[in-house]
């Protein structure tokens, strides 16, 4: 089967076999562009073209069936390079936006082949800004000067967030504000400058009344297509749309160094209809992180911020060596709810599926659905911890006693979480660890059609980020304060989390 996906002028993505395959096909598939002298061999589902015309009909065709297509029309092509952004200079950022500014309504901005530094860029409504083959988008390393973003902007909208709360925040190399009918397309390459200044000497603090910036951010943003381009190397969080809506990624690749901090590669806050679709994530933290803004604590009262996350789709994905695969919270206040996970593929991640929150976050994550999904070298492979001691507070009493506390608007509820058909490979540490609070269980946990084996080699280690459990090694279902539906085979590995050890 062939699926049509993030179309642009000059660009599409089509998913071979996305209804049976994960990220990797079985086996490879020859394929070729019927109207263009295009064709190749593709070993993975996402199958990225660019160098089309616009208003232009396709047909995608393998050895088994084809797909027609018909490209987006474009209103005007404008080369960057035209404007004055080149090569060889030092900042690039006043030249692209000349450059932005002349793109027609329904335009497209070329970046061609070539290495171009800038600061951050802030693009618009009902364009596509497209990084074609060779292209290299780097931030400089300086961040003096560097525009900042404030918490609201005159309308009153959250422009500038840190870790789920308003903060003032450098802008990303790559910013979008307020745009409707955004495309962001090509092969080319957006480097974040992580590795350059001092970005990540800083993670936790606020320099210059600001704090670091994501590589890519989006923020109010309706329909946008994210296609194909590569985003590394990112100061913080790589990939963050904030109150976004109608918002489909597909066939992106996102890295960052294993030992970067806060790295987190495709963060959804707050946002609505949201495909990720082929994506290959390999950085220092979460792989895939949903957000819905969280509560702040102490005298930090505020919640203008605070907006769900709802009826996510991720499927076809490919996420590598990061802390958590597939995460959700634990900045979750707003709900996250309707999240289909189908269909990936997690390589080497300390957790596999991730929920987190603790006392104090209100909201619910809730309606989480996970199928035929392969995890390969995972620490723990199912997480879900109430407990997860986050925040200054995080490791207070108040926050980890297991005794019941009282149940008001800031109690955090999870329920409704279904998982099957789950191959766990060469786990280390447990198939799942499930830790609800006494006074809000997690309820509604549904297992089916998981097999699991373990990694001979591995030592104990910890399952959950929360206080007072011991270590673990080849652990099957943990347990506490969790009520669980499980298959007869299941309920066999069933153990309370209390008697590891």
């Amino acid at each position: 089967m062939l699926n049509v996906l993030a179309i642009t002028p000059y660009t599409a993505t089509i998913l071979i076999h996305a209804d049976k395959a994960r990220y990797h096909l079985d086996a490879p598939v020859s394929w070729r562009l019927e109207g263009a002298d295009q064709g190749g061999v593709s070993h993975t589902v996402p199958v990225f073209i660019e160098g089309l015309a616009p208003d232009t009909s396709y047909t995608f065709a393998t050895a088994e069936e084809a797909v027609r297509f018909t490209t987006k029309p474009c209103a005007g092509l404008i080369d960057a390079t035209d404007f004055g952004v080149a090569a060889g200079a030092a900042n690039n950022a006043d030249a692209f936006a000349r450059a932005i500014d002349a793109v027609p309504t329904g335009g497209t901005l070329l970046v061609p082949a070539g290495r171009f530094a800038s600061g951050p860029l802030f693009l618009k409504s009902d364009m596509t800004f497209w990084l074609a083959d060779g292209a290299i988008l780097e931030a400089v390393a300086d961040r003096g000067g560097w525009p900042i973003l404030p918490e609201h902007d005159d309308t009153g909208r959250v422009i500038g967030t840190w870790e789920g709360l308003p903060a003032a925040s450098f802008a990303s190399p790559v910013t979008a504000i307020g745009c409707a009918n955004l495309a962001i397309t090509g092969r080319g390459t957006l480097d974040g400058g992580g590795d350059r200044g001092d970005w990540w000497h800083w993670p936790k603090e606020t320099r210059d009344g600001a704090r670091r910036p994501r590589t890519l951010f989006l923020a109010h943003c309706t329909d946008t297509v994210l296609s194909g381009i590569t985003v590394r190397n990112s100061p913080s969080w790589t990939v963050h749309p904030f109150r976004c809506d109608r918002l489909t990624a597909a066939a992106l690749h996102i890295r960052n160094p294993a030992d970067s901090p806060n790295t987190d590669g495709f963060d959804p806050e707050s946002c609505t209809q949201v495909q990720l679709r082929g994506l290959h994530i390999s950085v220092g933290d979460d792989c895939i992180a949903v957000k819905a803004g969280k509560r702040g604590t102490g005298d930090d009262t505020r919640v203008d911020h605070i907006a769900p996350t709802r009826h996510l789709t991720i499927a076809n994905c490919l996420m590598e060596d990061g802390h958590g695969a597939v995460v959700m919270g634990s900045e979750m206040s707003g709900d996250i709810t309707d999240v289909d996970i189908t269909r990936c593929a997690f390589k080497g991640t300390d957790r596999g599926l991730r929920i987190k929150t603790r006392r104090g976050r209100g909201g619910q994550v809730s309606r989480i659905t996970m199928d035929d999904v392969v995890m390969d070298g995972v620490g723990t492979a199912l997480a879900i911890n109430a407990f997860y001691f986050c925040d200054a507070d995080g490791k207070s009493a108040a926050v980890q006693s297991r005794d019941p506390a009282p149940v008001d608007d800031t109690t955090p509820q999870v329920s409704d979480i279904t998982i099957s058909n789950l191959r766990l490979r060469g786990v280390r540490h447990a198939a799942g660890a499930f830790l609800g609070l006494p006074e809000a269980p997690v309820r509604g946990l549904r297992l089916s059609g998981i097999t699991i084996d373990y990694d001979a080699t591995a030592e104990a280690g910890e399952t959950l980020m929360a206080c007072h459990l011991p270590p673990a090694r080849h652990a099957g279902l943990l347990h506490r304060f969790a009520m669980i539906q499980a298959e007869a085979a299941l309920t066999e590995i069933l153990e309370d989390l209390n008697d590891v050890g």
